[in-house]
């Protein structure tokens, strides 16, 4: 008895420092793999011993250190017991008709609405008590400002981060997050609501935990969010829940999940009755309400494998460890490849050298994770000199969460310019058709990419983009052919592709509305005012000045010339395709919902024959902004001078909508 005590404190210790790291957004301790194992064998030996220590992981829910006020819930947010067995989910249903969804992978936020408006956002805390982050509900897409419905609403949701929004945060920033949880909870210990909304969070409610109005189905309960404008999380009906329809729903979210239809990450899936009132009236167990809901956790398939090498890819800032070992199959994949995250992970996991005998996985079914190292052979080297451009490498800590990662310190290395790589193949640039960041980080690896020009000349390596694992003949060729798609370009694309400081599409197109494009280059070449186009209106001495330095530093000019020398650049006149807003002025401000962003609602009353400034004036028509009554700056300024102040949903039922 005393050496399975022993064995529990320890678990216990060991699963408790992992949880709070986990929960924190601080380096991860150990994998989601290792800490199910020992949880589960944590369970056994309670189970056995009769046994369980008040401060088991198995009964209580790890808190969150999110600075702010904290408060206790309305409802408590309670934690879901969870199963790898189908015959466990047949059981509990009883036979009742019940919903399954995705659990989804990120931080739950319960948000809170009265009279219409949005009262509080709290996180999940401790499920009792939690953090008040209201402020930063701005930031979190999803959390609506106002509803339609009067009535009192609290509703549970997960704040998550997409894996592209993921990847593309760990190329552009210092930080090297292990995985979108792990960045999502980081994310909202964050002050500042710029640095938050930078990273895209997105809020998905996952159930309506109390309403006004009668509605006892779960089912009604989430088609009345959608009615409101939520997204809510994707969800299947099974109205027989035996084992049959259960694995055939499971297997469809399962398939999603293998072949990335889901964007989110996702630890498994939920089960839950469609009847409310029966789902609240269970008991409490610990911290799970045992009618609350059922998680399903998918069994990881491992293989052992053998490394053959530490391949160090460099993306932007951060050169990433990723282990290349003999292929295994896992999944129905051949997987030989995975991401060490940073030298942190690769200290928690003892990596060594080459013949390091290693254990992978599929995360979730989608990522290839190292779990743990079965045999270590030699000495992890972690290179002195960056494999791009041959300058001394650091190894950097983070001040948020003490990771150690390995950067470049050559501030000029052509790795840290993917993300004005990125721009300028986007859809808003040259709009080149299957050049993702991933592909121009593997091409920057390979020393082919260092300017923008570069990118034309890849025809140059014809056979050796085939050669590269993940493309092959026919990838290689769809590519080249939309590099020559793209060799034709329009004038406004090409000075948004360039990332030039403060010139974005607004600017580009008012700077090319009053000059020719080689004439507009010319002039920014020649001239000694760096105000001489701030009389374009929309323009001011500030972009203005913007644009003239970036033309006269010698350095970008000299490469804009080689650019030049591969494109076409083409400049159409620009007309207005309607007129509904001809002779009106409009000041957007907030955020918006129905059109995709602000760039999307300034073009289309552009398109309308409108005008789009960016401060409220006298010759300002409408100011734009979905909180109408707002105290901000533009609100009370158009106030004082009798300028209707409208909604997007008003613009539209005015002006139309393409």
């Amino acid at each position: 008895m005393d050496d399975k005590r022993r064995e529990m404190q320890l678990l216990v210790e060991e699963l408790n420092r992992a949880s709070d790291a986990y929960y924190n957004g601080r380096n991860e301790l150990m994998t989601d793999w290792e800490w199910d194992a020992k949880f589960d064998r944590l369970k056994k030996l309670e189970e056995e011993t009769g046994i369980i220590l008040s401060d088991s992981p198995t009964n209580k829910v790890s808190e969150d250190n999110v600075a702010g006020q904290k408060e206790a819930h309305e409802f408590s947010a309670l934690s879901l017991a969870k199963t790898k067995k189908v015959s466990d989910l047949v059981k509990w249903a009883q036979g009742r008709k019940i919903w399954l969804s995705w659990k989804l992978d990120g931080l739950t936020l319960v948000v809170t609405y009265d009279n219409g408006r949005l009262a509080k956002v709290v996180t999940r805390g401790d499920g009792h008590i939690g953090t008040n982050i209201t402020h930063l509900a701005k930031a979190i897409s999803g959390i609506l400002p106002k509803i339609e419905e009067k009535g009192h609403l609290v509703i549970r949701g997960e704040a998550v981060i997409s894996y592209e929004d993921f990847e593309r945060f760990n190329l552009e920033s210092d930080e090297d997050y292990a995985n979108p949880r792990n960045l999502a909870s980081g994310s909202l210990t964050l002050k500042d609501v710029d640095e938050l909304a930078r990273r895209h969070l997105r809020w998905i409610p996952f159930t309506l935990v109390h309403t006004d109005k009668d509605i006892v189905s779960w089912g009604e309960r989430m088609r009345f969010l959608e009615e409101l404008g939520f997204k809510p999380v994707e969800r299947e009906e099974i109205s027989v829940p035996d084992e049959v329809n259960i694995q055939k729903s499971i297997d469809r979210f399962s398939r999603m999940v293998t072949t990335k239809a889901n964007p989110y990450p996702v630890d498994g899936l939920v089960i839950c009755y469609d009847d409310t009132v029966y789902a609240s009236q269970g008991s409490v167990t610990g911290h799970h309400a045992t009618n609350a809901g059922y998680a399903f956790k998918w069994q990881d398939e491992s293989r052992e494998s053998v490394l053959d090498h530490i391949e160090w890819s460099c993306a932007a800032s951060t050169i990433t460890p990723v282990a290349i070992f003999a292929p295994i199959d896992l999944e129905g994949t051949v997987v030989k490849r995975a991401s060490l995250c940073n030298i942190s992970e690769c200290e928690r996991l003892g990596i060594g050298d080459q013949g390091t005998k290693i254990e992978v996985i599929k995360a979730n079914k989608i990522i290839p994770k190292v779990i743990r190292v079965n045999e270590r052979k030699g000495e992890l080297i972690i290179p002195e000199h960056c494999p791009i451009c041959g300058s001394p490498t650091q190894i950097r800590v983070s001040e948020n969460s003490g990771t150690r990662s390995l950067v470049c310190m050559n501030p000029n290395c052509s790795a840290k310019k993917l993300r004005k790589f990125a721009r300028f193949v986007s859809k808003m640039g040259a709009d080149i058709d299957g050049m993702s960041e991933q592909t121009l980080n593997r091409f920057i690896n390979e020393g082919w990419i260092r300017e923008n020009a570069d990118i034309y000349r890849l025809n140059e390596h014809k056979g050796e983009i085939a050669a590269l694992e993940g493309f092959g003949d026919k990838s290689e060729s769809n590519l080249l052919a939309a590099i020559e798609k793209a060799r034709e370009i329009d004038a406004e694309k090409l000075l948004v592709a360039l990332t030039i400081p403060m010139c974005g599409v607004d600017v580009a197109r008012k700077l090319l509305s009053a000059y020719q494009f080689n004439d507009l280059i010319q002039k920014a070449r020649e001239t000694r005012e760096m105000d001489h186009f701030a009389h374009i209106d929309g323009i001011g001495p500030e972009k203005s000045t913007s644009f003239i330095r970036w033309m006269q530093n010698d350095d970008n000019f000299r490469e804009l010339e080689r650019l030049l020398s591969q494109v076409r650049v083409t400049q159409t006149e620009q007309k207005a395709s309607g007129s509904g807003c001809a002779g009106l002025t409009f000041v957007v401000t907030g955020d918006v919902y129905q059109f995709r962003n602000r760039n999307e609602l300034k073009a289309y009353i552009e398109s309308q024959g409108g005008k789009v400034t960016g401060s409220v004036t006298g010759k300002t028509s409408f100011l734009i902004n979905n909180d109408i009554t707002s105290t901000s700056g533009k609100n009370q300024k158009a106030a004082q001078l009798g300028i209707p102040v409208i909604s997007e949903q008003q613009f539209i039922d005015q002006f139309g909508k393409n």
